[in-house]
């Protein structure tokens, strides 16, 4: 089986609206590519949730600062597209950039208060770049669910907040992180870390281990449960952190005195020159 390639918003959107007139569902999965298990189990949920399945493989160069990481992130389309049919995908968006964002372009989606601090204070402009590229490929697709990852929590608070706030009918759901047999989170940047490295890698998720243990322990104080991830980063050489927060697991706000309800402690860190994150979820 080989998986039909769209690569313009013109034509997506006339296939989507196609599907549409025909009563079908349309389950989507948006991507940079170099697509891992944590995709497929994306990809595996759409095709349980859609009549059909769209992937779209763009790296959009909009969430990427002057300094990062955008001319070396991983890219294997041949890779993607196999994995794809693999998983019963129906359709693959894979735009250019000129399509994306044509000459004289201007429009950009800023939501507001959830793109502030954790990944918006280290990664100015990342969330607009973020938020404006998933609304032009839900505009495309049509979509009527979409399917993202639980790693990057606070990017999937803002395409949520996003899809409410302005009427775009499409319901955004969460996916738990999919982890390596020994705890690191998959990630399409692992691919960046040298073996020493991957090794110090997994001080992110044993950090948040450490925290998840004392809360199932009972400990509620937030400043006590940082304290406890925090720790264990600082056992780990070679790990240079960014950020390590505890916050409301639904309006990102700081978290300080006693956990009353569902929060998130959201970390950060440099291994090497390789930004990593990962998250954990405490609910009360």
């Amino acid at each position: 089986m080989t998986v039909e390639r769209i690569h313009t918003p013109t034509e997506m959107r006339a296939r989507a609206e196609a599907w549409r007139c025909a009563g079908k569902r349309i389950a989507f999965v948006p991507t940079m590519g170099y697509l891992h298990e944590g995709h497929v189990s994306l990809l595996d949920e759409g095709r349980r949730r859609g009549d059909i399945l769209a992937l779209s493989i763009f790296v959009n160069p909009t969430q990427f600062g002057p300094k990062e990481d955008l001319s070396r992130y991983p890219r294997d389309l041949d890779g993607d597209l196999a994995k794809a049919a693999a998983a019963g995908v129906d359709v693959a968006y894979v735009p250019e950039a000129a399509a994306m964002y044509p000459d004289g372009y201007q429009s950009y989606v800023t939501v507001e208060k959830l793109q502030d601090g954790l990944c918006g204070a280290s990664r100015p402009g990342h969330f607009r770049g973020v938020a404006t590229v998933v609304l032009k490929l839900f505009n495309a697709v049509q979509p009527h669910v979409a399917l993202f990852g639980m790693k990057d929590y606070q990017q999937l608070q803002v395409i949520r907040r996003m899809a409410r706030d302005l009427d775009l009918g499409v319901e955004v759901v969460g996916m738990p992180i999919v982890r390596e047999a020994d705890g690191l989170a998959k990630s399409s940047r692992n691919a960046y870390l040298s073996p020493d490295e991957r090794l110090r890698a997994l001080a992110l998720s044993r950090a948040l281990v450490s925290a998840r243990e004392s809360f199932e322990m009972g400990e509620r104080d937030a400043a006590r449960l940082v304290d406890s991830a925090r720790a264990t980063l600082h056992l780990t050489p070679g790990v240079r952190l960014d950020y390590l927060e505890l916050r409301d697991a639904a309006s990102l706000e700081p978290l300080h005195g006693r956990v009353v309800g569902p929060a998130v402690m959201a970390v950060a860190a440099f291994v090497g020159t390789t930004r990593l994150i990962d998250n954990q979820l405490f609910e009360p």
